[in-house]
């Protein structure tokens, strides 16, 4: 079974039901709590009676600087909600690791983004390196992941599509919350990653919900396939792609036909002025729900709740 752990300002904790006992380790980075799992197992086993998990802030269990990956289109729900149609090449693309946040912490919307986006996303957290040229099976998988933890891909989409530039888009400070729990897996938990259900809620409104049975590029493959050009270390994150139900969602065919004649900057003027009458993009004031479990409570990986704020407390 899985191994939820917790972190805190005060340190890391590992969480049994509603309650959680200190880890006695001096690991401060995820990389070096990983390496210390036999400190993890005590407190797992200690017996203590511990300090009620709602009693705790919790901190991003992902520690940073690092490596923040993200692969793009890979569930064939969102793929279809963004008009691909055929094939679809697996591609990647870099985050900041500065847009880490934690799983409470407010989503801030920059003043000159209008259309910022949600999407859930199940997080990688890798346990070995994952050197050039790595071959990874799926019975490879515990090997090279420590454990999983929920993230939400926060997007400005208008600085996405009219810049085609995925890496500031997705980068400004707590666009990334991530947590509350790094779930530290065993080699039979693996078994069951299909079952994993994402589900994200605004407002109580349920947007995406998708198992990843819908994923296209599946975990190892898509190790084999980044290890082509880029090294992993431990305590590194890969997003592994969201479903669909995003607020963004490619124009209907005629339309996007007729968008393909126009000049750049008239077609994204029409583009977002049709996009400003769709209710679903996030405001200040809503509040983000996502959670990532197996049905059978196998693997939990706990619910995030982050509000939405504008920046500077200005609302647009």
């Amino acid at each position: 079974m899985s191994t939820n752990v917790l972190r805190t300002a005060e340190g890391w904790w590992v969480v049994l039901g509603e309650r959680a006992v200190p880890v006695d380790t001096e690991a401060v980075t995820t990389a070096e709590l990983i390496a210390d799992r036999g400190a993890v197992r005590e407190a797992a086993l200690s017996g203590e009676t511990g300090t009620p998990v709602a009693d705790l802030v919790a901190l991003s269990p992902v520690t940073t600087p690092c490596r923040v990956v993200a692969q793009m289109v890979n569930y064939r729900s969102h793929a279809r909600d963004s008009g691909f149609t055929g094939d679809i090449p697996p591609a990647f693309f870099r985050k900041a690791s500065g847009s880490v946040s934690g799983p409470g912490e407010a989503i801030v919307r920059p003043s000159h983004v209008k259309f910022l986006d949600y999407e859930i996303e199940l997080g990688l957290v890798m346990g070995a390196p994952l050197p050039i040229g790595t071959v990874v099976e799926e019975g490879d998988l515990p090997s090279y992941v420590a454990g999983l933890v929920v993230t939400n891909d926060v997007s400005a989409r208008e600085v996405q599509l009219t810049k085609t530039q995925f890496y500031e888009s997705k980068s400004y400070p707590t666009f990334t919350p991530t947590g509350p729990y790094l779930a530290l897996l065993e080699p039979e938990d693996f078994a069951h990653l299909l079952d994993l259900r994402l589900r994200l809620s605004v407002n109580g409104d349920l947007r995406q919900d998708r198992t990843l049975a819908d994923m296209i590029v599946r975990p190892a493959h898509a190790l084999t396939l980044l290890a082509r050009f880029q090294t992993l270390d431990p305590g590194d994150l890969l997003l592994t792609g969201t479903p669909g139900g995003t607020a963004l969602k490619a124009p209907p065919k005629p339309v996007e036909k007729i968008g393909a004649l126009l000049p750049p900057a008239v077609k994204w003027k029409a583009f977002f002025k049709s996009q400003a009458k769709n209710p679903h993009y996030l405001r200040h004031g809503d509040v983000v729900t996502a959670s990532i479990a197996t049905p059978d409570g196998r693997i939990d990986l706990g619910e995030q709740r982050t509000p939405v704020a504008d920046a500077h407390g200005e609302q647009k």
